[in-house]
């Protein structure tokens, strides 16, 4: 099952929203000479020092990133003549790249300015040496960058598992992670979930800033959950690693009651995602089904499958009692120490 809200999709920031969010993540940057170019937009996380660009050879020059001129760069620069500098400067700020960082407040080359705003390209300085502000910056970006779904549901640290709990309007997803909170769980977002794909990590959830750490219960209201309970009862973001979908119960509705059948998973980003169709009715207490669940999702992650066992003793079972009847399909359960 695929989400329709959760197609991958080309994201985009200008450079003067990348520029904002380094100054609140402390990455010093301050605008050299003019403020031009803070429209540009920046599609890739990666940056890129110019290296043999600067002698002319654009090969593998990368123009859609971010240029970082370190001391190396700036002491090469040093070494040519002011002509020779303007030359390949201009041919450099020609790729229309999206933004130039001089770090180690290094003096920038008044070519550099000139060919910049000739070109209608930012430029900026930043104290940090060029290892340390590349490292940070790149990860800022990936995470501004990241392909983002916005999906309907309570997304809950269940024994170190992500579970998102989704369902229909009044079946009681809230008030579930509220028992689960009081289990001793940790919630990361009610009612809207933000999703964001990260190469390294898959799928992390977390909240909207608005209603981050509150939640809504019907006849309370909003209650803050951080402030009831403290910090140990929320935390600010969390892998997705299963999806708990509550339905109201059919009786006519076909369930999964051995656990066997093919595992049913919704596609988000592009990211399968284990999913679990659990129907409510009276006498039912979810949130220790949902335990259950997340302790489930732990054991097959080690590769225990109780479900497979059980259907492997079945057939083993069947076999020795009728010895003369047709192998039946599956695979023997193997002897083990477990």
């Amino acid at each position: 099952m695929t989400d329709p809200q959760s197609t991958p999709a080309a994201r985009a920031i200008t450079v003067q929203e990348a520029w904002d969010a380094c100054r609140e993540r402390g990455l010093s940057l301050e605008l050299l000479g003019e403020a031009r170019g803070l429209s540009t937009q920046v599609r890739v996380p990666d940056l890129h020092r110019p290296g043999l660009a600067l002698v002319g050879h654009f090969y593998h020059h990368h123009p859609e990133r971010i240029q970082v001129f370190g001391e190396t760069e700036i002491t090469f620069l040093g070494t040519r003549s002011s002509d020779e500098r303007a030359e390949v400067l201009n041919a450099l700020c020609a790729d229309r790249v999206p933004a130039i960082v001089v770090t180690r407040d290094l003096a920038a080359p008044t070519e550099l300015l000139d060919a910049a705003k000739s070109h209608d390209i930012a430029v900026f300085g930043t104290p940090f040496d060029t290892g340390t502000f590349i490292r940070h910056t790149t990860r800022l970006l990936e995470d501004l960058l990241a392909p983002t779904a916005v999906l309907h549901g309570v997304l809950v640290d269940v024994f170190g598992v992500g579970v998102m709990i989704t369902g229909p309007s009044g079946i009681g997803k809230s008030e579930c992670a509220l028992e689960l909170v009081l289990r001793g769980h940790r919630l990361v977002a009610d009612d809207m979930v933000e999703l964001k794909l990260r190469p390294r990590e898959g799928l992390i959830g977390r909240s909207m800033e608005l209603i981050k750490h509150h939640m809504e219960i019907r006849g309370l209201g909003i209650i803050n959950v951080q402030d009831l309970f403290g910090v140990a009862a929320v935390r600010d973001q969390k892998r997705l690693e299963l999806i708990v979908a509550l339905e109201h119960w059919n009786p006519d509705a076909y369930y999964d009651r051995l656990g066997s059948d093919d595992e049913q998973v919704r596609v988000i980003l592009g990211v399968p995602v284990d999913e679990a169709r659990v129907p409510v009715r009276p006498g039912r207490t979810l949130s220790e089904i949902i335990e259950v669940a997340a302790r489930n999702r732990i054991l097959k992650a080690r590769g225990v499958d109780s479900a497979k066992r059980f259907q492997d003793r079945l057939l083993e079972e069947i076999r020795r009692a009728s010895p003369d009847a047709p192998p039946p399909t599956g695979t023997p359960l193997r002897e083990s120490s477990e």
